[in-house]
């Protein structure tokens, strides 16, 4: 397979897994759904997020400024423990972690319904860096994935956003589980996103139980030991 089908394959692949296991099965386009100012959450410029796993741990730094909306996003899942106990769904080594859906059906479909508008790509989608994944424009919900290599030619010009990178703890990440394979839904023979988002921790304990979990994230005071170098891309 030569390099500009690979890329087609990557971003197709980010759109069509989104596409799958968000759209619970209906062709409607639902308009991006923002807060009412009143209900809105804006999360800090800067916070550190510690995510306990059944690898280890590691640790995220989000940064506002790259991605307004889909910094104060993430924080208000984080806090409301949205994260908790649900499943690295899809790893691609040499790709992306993906991760962002519910054990709880009932959070899943409630969070489906509230799509974020797009942000600007500030960013570059380098290893460690970490956006929203999507179905196109519009279409952010909950679901996240953590880039395992440079996917800058591959994801920024598609309008993938980081909004934050990990700082501590890649070698966690890189130790997912990955044995399932890719997704059903783009010929794996991994989990289903759309039996996911329908049944929940109930159907991946059952028929994945091997899928590294998140025992809980949460939001830290913490010093970076180092930090890793990223460029801007204006």
């Amino acid at each position: 397979m030569n390099a500009d089908m690979n890329f087609r394959l990557a971003v197709t692949t980010l759109f069509a897994l989104t596409l799958a296991g968000c759209s619970g099965g209906s062709n409607k386009t639902e308009k991006p759904v923002e807060k009412t100012p009143e209900k809105a959450v804006q999360a800090p410029e800067k916070f550190y997020v510690k995510f306990g796993t059944t690898k280890g741990e590691f640790i995220m730094e989000v940064v506002r400024s790259w991605a307004p909306r889909g910094a104060d996003r993430f924080y208000e899942l984080v806090r409301e423990k949205f994260y908790d106990g649900s499943r690295f769904f899809r790893v691609r080594p040499g790709f992306i972690v993906q991760f962002g859906i519910s054990k709880s059906p009932q959070m899943s479909e409630l969070w489906r319904q509230l799509k974020l508008p797009d942000d600007p790509v500030t960013q570059h989608n380098q290893r460690g860096y970490v956006s929203f994944a999507m179905a196109g424009p519009g279409s952010r919900t909950t679901q996240v994935f953590i880039n395992l290599a440079n996917n800058s030619q591959r994801l920024d010009g598609s309008g993938f956003a980081p909004f934050g990178r990990v700082v501590e703890g890649m070698d966690v990440v890189d130790k997912l589980y990955a044995s399932y394979g890719e997704v059903q839904s783009l010929g794996g023979g991994g989990p289903d996103p759309q039996k996911i988002e329908a049944m929940g921790e109930e159907y991946l304990a059952r028929t994945y139980p091997r899928l590294d979990k998140i025992e809980q994230a949460m939001i830290v005071d913490y010093v970076p030991k180092e930090v890793p170098k990223g460029r801007s891309k204006r």
